[in-house]
């Protein structure tokens, strides 16, 4: 009886991969969906003839490596965690242009699987074409980049190797806690060898979701710490959602009373009209969420990895004695903030708190300040989405006019820029997935990418991506791959001439928006001060493709969502705006960005002078829990 089978190391490689599936609470799935690739000399002959010959593990074909790599983990990232992509490259400048994007999937935990080429293992023909010399190893690449960005990283240099390398990239992939950017270097020369793989590599293997419990004395030890706390608030991070833990959240809001703050990746946890949703917290959050964190005694954080801004760089809570409770699958995040920390998966750990906390509620004076704060809230977004000049409208408003127009299952997206601060602060989620922002690693050019990953992942959902022009030339060319592929988004595409986000920053700094608007250089004084640069980005996106409208004034772009929503192809609003951002921050609200301590500027003199007063309310939050 045939116990092997002879295939290329990349042939097995393609088989192990499509036989993977996860099952979480009795629901099976395969585990990829397909898989991402730009072909070069160090992957067509290898990989590229694997994919070809398996017509039941889907190829894509994208345009930019980085972009590949943002599309499998926004799919990733709507899928919960529990499917993704395989992404493809040669070696060199292929394998290299993947490392931004992978380095933002491990820093938001979602898994995707790169499988770039490599140099050759038998040294050959060293220096190969775009091979990096090390005067001191022969065995260094430029793959080796990846490592301190990856969640597991290994190089097949035999294809006796491959066989448990790949169980452990499963492993990796599919652990909730560990899950990342996995790396699998593969040699040219050795994608292509023959070895005879043992039939038990192939066979179909279900990696089982755990939903992790905390110890029983810890949680013990949370339930009373909440018991005798007055003014408790709970964050809810992105952990919440892929824990799918949303249910849950709500009854336990509703029994205990406790407020919920959500940070860019939990936002949508909660609807954002329940009475004890206050949305967004810290430097982008609204003034109830911030002036509640001010004074509350115990933080009970749910998935979240406390980021600084939703931290107000660690200025957000200033009650002295106040104490965190951390629920998260990760041991890097649980316990920070010296939190008491229950380890475990999120929907269930809130289960067994509302059985021990049947009898626990906050006093109805704090709730009825909570719901204050919340009906306060909504009259400040009221006025923010009412356009104070039709023919003029500023960005707040343009979010407005598409927060009421979308159905509730639709999806907005971003990752950079100022837009997502607004949105934050703005934007109305009906549902857990209709809020999609890659705020961990705010990388400019995700929004387009990711927007095909999410539309893939949801056909069904209509996604409207939002964006400024300097994150748009960034990235563009995958507006192609969705209209290849057929998945429409519509693009809201914001033009302000320029880096508008951080020029607001560099205004904030006293440094006057240097370098950051889009202008002529000025020969009398060589500053780009001149007259702004006559750029057409919707001549662009129609020049690839898409189906573009231009309106003026907010009833044309109101015509406008209309007619992409009818459309099937990609659609492309291109709007104008002013360059200056409008909201302001609420109550604790400062994000720390270090101002020089000496310069000629009086601007910078006086933010200098501002900063050194808002780091006196910062705090280091590492006194110890008693348990």
């Amino acid at each position: 009886m045939t116990t092997t089978k002879k295939l290329t190391v990349a042939q097995a490689t393609i088989e192990f991969l499509k036989n993977q599936y996860v099952n979480r609470d009795g629901a099976e799935q395969a585990f990829f969906k397909g898989c991402f690739g730009i072909f070069g000399h160090g992957n067509v002959a290898g990989i590229g003839e694997a994919l070809k010959n398996s017509t039941d593990f889907t190829y894509y074909q994208t345009r930019n490596e980085q972009a590949m790599v943002h599309t499998a983990a926004a799919y990733a990232k709507m899928k919960n965690r529990l499917q993704t992509f395989v992404c493809t490259t040669s070696i060199g400048p292929g394998a290299t242009n993947m490392i931004t994007a992978a380095a933002g999937a491990t820093i938001n935990r979602l898994p995707v699987l790169l499988l770039p080429g490599d140099f050759f293992s038998k040294r050959t023909a060293t220096p190969l074409l775009q091979q990096l010399e090390v005067g001191s190893s022969q065995d260094i690449s430029v793959n080796d980049c990846f490592k301190p960005i990856s969640k597991y990283w290994d190089r097949i240099n035999r294809p006796e190797q491959l066989s448990t390398a790949l169980l452990e990239c499963m492993r990796v992939l599919t652990s909730p806690a560990d899950t990342g950017t996995v790396t699998l270097a593969l040699p040219h020369d050795v994608q292509t060898e023959a070895f005879d793989f043992p039939l038990e590599l192939f066979e179909k293997r279900v990696w089982y979701i755990p939903r992790n419990l905390p110890d029983p004395y810890l949680l013990e030890k949370a339930v009373q710490l909440i018991k005798n706390a007055k003014k408790p608030m709970l964050v809810t991070g992105g952990g919440t959602i892929y824990s799918e833990a949303e249910k849950v959240l709500e009854e336990f809001v509703e029994q205990t009373g406790i407020p919920v703050v959500e940070t860019y990746a939990g936002k949508g946890s909660l609807h954002y009209g329940h009475p004890l949703n206050l949305g967004a917290m810290g430097g982008t959050g609204t003034k109830g969420a911030n002036e509640i964190a001010k004074d509350a005694d115990v933080v009970i954080g749910i998935g979240t990895r406390y980021g600084d801004f939703m931290t107000a760089s660690k200025s957000a809570w200033q009650n002295p004695n106040v104490t965190f409770i951390n629920i998260n699958v990760a041991e890097v995040d649980v316990h920070k903030h010296a939190a008491l920390p229950l380890l475990g998966d999120a929907r269930e750990i809130l289960n067994l708190l509302s059985k021990k906390l049947k009898d626990y509620q906050t006093d109805k004076s704090y709730r009825d300040l909570v719901k204050a704060y919340g009906t306060e809230w909504e009259t400040i977004v009221d006025k923010a989405y009412d356009p104070e000049d039709h023919n003029n409208p500023v960005q707040a408003e343009f979010i407005g006019a598409l927060n009421q127009f979308v159905d509730e299952k639709d999806i907005v997206l971003c990752a950079a820029g100022s837009l997502p601060g607004d949105l934050h602060k703005l934007w109305r989620t009906k549902n857990s997935k209709g809020f999609h922002l890659e705020y961990g690693y705010s990388c400019m050019g995700y929004e387009i990418p990711g927007g095909l990953g999410v539309k893939m992942a949801d056909p069904s959902r209509e996604v409207y991506v939002m964006c400024g022009d300097a994150t748009y030339l960034m990235m563009p060319s995958d507006l192609i791959t969705t209209i290849q592929e057929g998945y429409k988004i519509t693009l809201i595409l914001v033009n302000n001439d320029g880096y508008a986000s951080i020029g607001g920053l560099s205004k904030s700094l006293g440094n006057k928006g240097f370098g950051t608007e889009f202008k002529y250089r000025d020969k009398t004084n060589n500053q780009l001060t001149g007259e702004h640069l006559p750029v057409d980005l919707a001549k662009n996106a129609e020049s690839l493709g898409a189906t573009v409208y231009r309106p003026k004034g907010m009833d044309q772009f109101k015509e406008a969502l209309a007619q992409a929503k009818e459309n099937t192809n990609t659609t492309v609003i291109y709007v104008e705006t002013f360059r200056d951002r409008k909201l302001a921050g609420y109550a604790y609200s400062w994000w720390e960005v270090p101002v020089p301590e000496v310069s000629i500027s009086e601007g910078v003199q006086k933010a200098r002078k501002d900063y050194e007063q808002q780091k006196k309310k910062q705090r280091s939050y590492i006194k110890p829990t008693k348990i």
